[in-house]
């Protein structure tokens, strides 16, 4: 769960933006399409440009580093950057072949067995985005979880437009959240940190999403 306050990248519990603020101020964007795919029985619209969140951008960018430190250094320690790359990397080839739900599954456990921790714990501020390789070292909170799952699964192949990180409400702890959906024959299948197995989205009940984001797109939902 995300429990924390932030400056720059919407969340919807933000305590000095709620989350019916958020919204009002997504409406006044200009939408660069408009679809309905049915997340979590939302209405959805999608639009292409990423000036609202620096934080996912930054994290992309850092990403691309992390990638290129990771393959010129040596192994020499378990914790080292490039052993950690090799050791997910060596667990995600295990993974070529097998069916995507069984990707699925096997990603999202693997994932889970790393400790949430949050933000200002890991990072001494209120809201920071790792990118896997800060994830794999530090641990994190529920989008740090969400979006290792995401890399994880472009790396097995997964295409970028059937996959969204989704920020959203869970109506029952009253707090804001991050997940990873998946689709897989046209329905999203969300992979959650607070859940061992993959779930269908249209099985749960207590999530309202807000808006969800991909390397390409963001969509606002309502």
């Amino acid at each position: 769960m995300f429990r924390k306050t932030i400056t720059n990248f919407p969340k919807p519990n933000r305590p000095h933006l709620p989350a019916i603020l958020f919204l009002l101020l997504l409406i006044f964007t200009t939408p660069a399409l408009a679809q309905n795919d049915n997340l979590f029985g939302s209405n959805e619209t999608r639009y292409d440009t990423f000036n609202l969140f620096p934080k996912w951008v930054g994290m992309l960018s850092r990403n691309k580093k992390d990638l290129t430190a990771a393959n010129n250094l040596p192994c020499e320690t378990p914790m080292q950057t490039s052993c950690l790359f090799i050791q997910w990397h060596a667990f995600l080839n295990t993974l070529k072949g097998k069916s995507r739900m069984e990707q699925l599954d096997a990603v999202n456990r693997y994932m889970n067995k790393h400790k949430y921790i949050t933000d200002l714990v890991n990072w001494n501020v209120a809201d920071y985005w790792e990118t896997p390789r800060e994830f794999m070292v530090k641990d994190g909170d529920c989008e740090d979880f969400a979006i290792a799952k995401f890399k994880s699964l472009l790396y097995l192949g997964i295409p970028n437009d059937e996959m969204r990180i989704v920020v959203l409400q869970d109506l029952n702890l009253k707090v804001a959240h991050a997940v990873l959906a998946v689709y897989v024959k046209d329905k999203p299948y969300i992979l959650d940190n607070q859940a061992e197995q993959v779930i269908l989205a249209k099985n749960i009940k207590h999530y309202m999403p807000i808006y969800s984001i991909n390397e390409t797109n963001w969509w606002r939902h309502g």
